[in-house]
């Protein structure tokens, strides 16, 4: 009989993991005790994922508002008045960094986004905004201005304002606050010309416009904690984006370093079973809630690492399209028989071909990573590590 069941997603329990842990052995391990359990098999093209979260902590990758704060002194100097622009409204990502940046400055010069951050927290709706004749192409607001337009709006999930709540924890650590809103990174430099932007995926088209605009300071929170600072936790490569909150004074920086681990990983996996398993390391997923409008990738990208098998992109037929146009005149087992012909001889490179129109054009790992992501939640499943089979099936596999 022909196999009924394509994809599917498992999340596996692994115990709570800890600093200076053996993470590929405690991944493998984890894996191959709940293929046992569960009575399934390891299979040729499986892929293992685990979250970033694990690796981070696995890795020891802290660092404190202390540290944050004697980096930014080091690259804005002391007693600097520093204009932080379009961070995102997250307690869990930015308000421990927001604390460290304000310990570090004399003086914190807050432009945010608006009507929204960049991954969708809104701050008010564009309906307001009309109703208000504001346009947030042009328009820079003060506080006053804005607290006489929109009031104190809360977030709809969270219940914050985050404009109140960034202002009292920029103040808590030290640090005067003023509040500007735009969305032309330029508008930042009528206040202060040391500019540190938190944009995660506009970030370096950011740097650009204010260094062409005579910003004499500009750094991005990519650099803040690119290397240790006082024997700290750090990311060459990312600095403090993608972190998040530990501890009130700590962030979990994203892991750094992470290709081996995988490679180590799936050697572990072959040597065990004799199959070649993708392994990937991923974060937030690539994914819009229509509803809060809210994009979930506040991580600098999906997968920091991955095993070769899983560079580039789908190469899939539109079965749809095959089933309405190629083979209109066909039903039952003659159009099974005529799909998967087709599919068996197709082309390695679709791109641009109509019967690839609809597939999803989007990168393995992002759409590999959106679906772990998904599978293991951000709460209290306890499956950091995801064991997915049949992705790579197709109509003809059997």
């Amino acid at each position: 009989m022909s196999r009924m069941v394509g994809t599917v997603s498992r999340g596996v329990r692994a115990p709570i993991i800890r600093s200076g842990d053996d993470l590929a052995k405690i991944v493998t391990d984890s894996v191959l005790e709940a293929a046992k359990a569960e009575g399934y098999e390891i299979r040729n093209r499986d892929i293992v994922a685990m979250t970033e979260a694990i690796v981070a902590r696995a890795q020891g990758n802290y660092a404190t508002v202390d540290d944050i704060a004697a980096d930014v002194r080091a690259k804005f100097g002391e007693n600097a008045t520093v204009g932080v622009i379009f961070p995102i409204l997250s307690r869990n990502r930015f308000s421990v960094c927001l604390a460290g940046i304000a310990k570090g400055a004399k003086k914190i010069v807050l432009m945010l986004s608006y009507p929204s951050d960049e991954v969708g927290n809104h701050l008010v709706s564009l309906d307001a905004l009309d109703e208000k004749g504001i346009d947030p192409y042009k328009d820079v607001l003060n506080l006053e201005k804005y607290r006489a337009c929109f009031g104190y709006e809360k977030h709809p999930f969270t219940g914050v304002d985050y404009v109140e709540f960034y202002d009292q924890l920029v103040r808590e650590n030290g640090a005067e606050c003023e509040f500007v809103f735009a969305n032309d990174p330029r508008a930042i430099l009528s206040y202060t010309d040391k500019v540190l932007n938190c944009d995660i995926h506009t970030r370096q088209r950011t740097k650009r416009l204010l260094k062409a605009a005579g910003a004499k300071t500009v750094y991005g929170i990519d650099e803040i904690l690119n290397a240790p600072v006082n024997g700290s936790g750090y990311n060459a490569q990312y600095g403090l984006l993608g972190s998040n909150k530990a501890t009130e004074t700590q962030v979990k920086l994203f892991p750094r370093d992470c290709q081996a681990l995988v490679e180590d990983i799936q050697a572990n996996l072959f040597k065990a079973t004799g199959k070649l398993v993708e392994v990937m390391v991923y974060g937030d997923g690539a994914f819009k809630d229509p509803v809060g409008k809210i994009w979930e990738l506040a991580d600098p990208v999906v997968s920091p690492a991955y095993t070769a098998g899983l560079e580039g992109t789908p190469n899939e037929l539109k079965l749809k399209y095959l089933a309405d146009n190629d083979f209109a005149d066909l039903s039952g087992e003659a159009l099974k028989d005529a799909i998967r012909e087709k599919i068996k001889e197709k082309d390695d490179n679709l791109v641009g071909q109509m019967v690839s129109e609809g597939t999803t054009p989007r990168r393995l790992t992002d759409l590999i990573g959106s679906l772990c992501d998904l599978t293991s939640g951000s709460g209290d499943k306890g499956t950091p590590i995801v064991h997915i089979q049949g992705y790579f099936d197709n109509y003809t596999t059997e």
